[in-house]
């Protein structure tokens, strides 16, 4: 059991022949319980201290705990914002990719078809060319073997009449 003030202040010492003078005791004792009320007084301050230090440390240790936590959040947010972005990426490269590939298909079906339509008219030009000559033919021969001569005959001899 540790001594108070008051025990000091109460201690009771028995004098013998020639022992110590009382006054210097009591004084010395004034003394040591001046100091030792002193002692405890800090004694107690520093324990309150000491207490509102431990809660501000509890305070910010629970705040390093909330932002640690908050962190560790905002990181998994993260990584699933790079995730997502990245899924959303891919999935625009491959409609991109795709539009893409109608786009040459149909114009690869487009020179396809415009190709088979110039093969049909180079076909047609080359008939109608060839027509064209043949009825060319058919009429210098007609103007080379004389029909004209016979259908101004029949032409004058309408006349006659």
């Amino acid at each position: 059991m540790s001594l108070t003030p008051l025990d000091i202040h109460n201690k009771e010492f028995s004098t013998g022949f020639r022992g110590y003078n009382i006054d210097e005791v009591n004084e010395f004792l004034d003394q040591v319980i001046k100091d030792f009320e002193l002692l405890i007084k800090e004694k107690k301050e520093m324990e309150e201290r000491i207490a509102i230090l431990n809660e501000r440390v509890d305070h910010y240790k629970s705040l390093e705990e909330n932002l640690s936590k908050s962190i560790l959040v905002a990181q998994e947010t993260a990584e699933d914002v790079k995730s997502n972005a990245r899924k959303e990426a891919q999935l625009i490269l491959k409609e991109a990719e795709k539009n893409a590939d109608r786009i040459v298909n149909e114009a690869l079906a487009k020179s396809r078809k415009i190709a088979i339509e110039i093969e049909e008219l180079k076909k047609r030009a080359s008939v109608y060319r060839m027509r064209f000559r043949t009825l060319l033919e058919a009429q210098l021969e007609m103007l080379e073997h004389g029909a004209w001569d016979d259908i101004e005959q029949a032409d004058s001899a309408v006349a006659v009449e």
